[in-house]
């Protein structure tokens, strides 16, 4: 129990993806429901169970509801990006006839291995998860503020969560900052 109580806290530490590579996994993704999965992961900071919980109801214009999210919440709302928006409108009324169907119907795994497939054409291992932590990291680093972050594109229930999602700085970036804030 004391050897429990006194273990060191294991740093866990996620390679962070460049804008330009994830930009590039997108963009060289040819089957439009693979990208549009992507989009959702790395555009707007969704887990992959819930981008394949999707239904052709929960589209509501530039807003996805969630329903019986992660959090235990009734539902939840993602806010996506015009452009990601338009075309997942666009292939929903192509592939969706009833209100409750489902936007992606493959399984967890079938989505898990699709991620894996787009990471190797850049020459990664990408992971679901990856794209989620590219989500917060961009939105870090471009100034959005933490708590927006951790309540409006996370939806996590605390800031610590989000903390864990970010990525290190480098040296060189923070030096961009700072002749940046003082310029």
């Amino acid at each position: 129990m004391l050897r429990k109580l006194f273990r060191p806290k294991v740093i866990i530490s996620w390679t962070i993806l460049e804008k330009e590579t994830v930009d590039e996994i997108i963009f060289r993704t040819t089957k439009v429901r693979n990208r549009l999965m992507l989009e959702l992961m790395a555009r707007g900071g969704m887990r992959i169970g819930e981008v394949l919980k999707l239904q052709f109801i929960d589209i509501q214009g530039r807003k996805l509801i969630l329903k019986d999210p992660k959090s235990g919440k009734g539902q939840e709302v993602v806010f996506i990006p015009p452009k990601v928006a338009d075309r997942l409108r666009e292939y929903t009324r192509q592939k969706c006839k009833n209100p409750k169907d489902r936007i992606y119907p493959i399984s967890y795994e079938a989505a898990r291995i699709m991620v894996l497939r787009a990471g190797k054409m850049v020459g990664i291992h990408l992971r679901p998860h990856d794209l989620r932590r590219h989500d917060a990291t961009y939105a870090s680093r471009f100034g959005v503020p933490i708590e927006i972050i951790s309540k409006i594109i996370l939806r996590h229930a605390n800031l610590s969560t989000t903390q864990l999602y970010l990525g290190k700085i480098s040296d060189t970036e923070a030096m961009r900052w700072i002749e940046n804030l003082y310029a």
